[in-house]
């Protein structure tokens, strides 16, 4: 299947929002499923950073570890899910606007399945991401704007 992708503009520099991005501790404040994501190393996010992230999908949290699989600042970074019957797949890009005084934020979201994940990912993660993706990203551009 083709990776979930959603787009936004956003009125600060790519600097500031790459920053605000790769910081773990930001991730519950923008994404509606986080609940907490900590480095496991305790070191700000560089490449090969793996993270402990927890969701919340309806009633049930989900614990899952990410590493950091690509990280060039202020343009791109991905992380990949190592555990667990659904691993995610996340690239994140910042592209200048306006002469880097806005940005445009892209997130591709895709999944790897396992086990029982088969069958969680086209009918509940799949369709639950495709809703949850844009309103993540008006809330990371409300967040940064105001």
């Amino acid at each position: 299947m083709d990776a979930i992708r959603a787009s936004v503009d956003i009125a600060r520099s790519p600097a500031e929002v790459y920053g605000y991005l790769t910081d773990p501790a930001h991730l519950p404040e923008w994404q509606h499923s986080a609940v907490r994501a900590r480095p496991l190393d305790g070191a700000p996010l560089h490449l090969g950073s793996k993270l402990a992230v927890t969701r919340r999908i309806g009633r049930r949290r989900f614990p899952m570890t990410m590493q950091v699989t690509e990280f060039d600042p202020p343009r791109s970074w991905r992380l990949h899910g190592l555990d667990g019957p659904v691993r995610g797949d996340v690239r994140g890009t910042v592209e200048p606007l306006d002469e880097g005084r806005r940005s445009r934020v892209t997130l591709n979201l895709d999944f790897e399945a396992h086990g029982i994940g088969r069958a969680l990912v086209p009918l509940v993660l799949r369709p639950y991401a495709r809703k949850e993706l844009p309103r993540n990203e008006e809330k990371l551009r409300h967040l940064l704007e105001h």
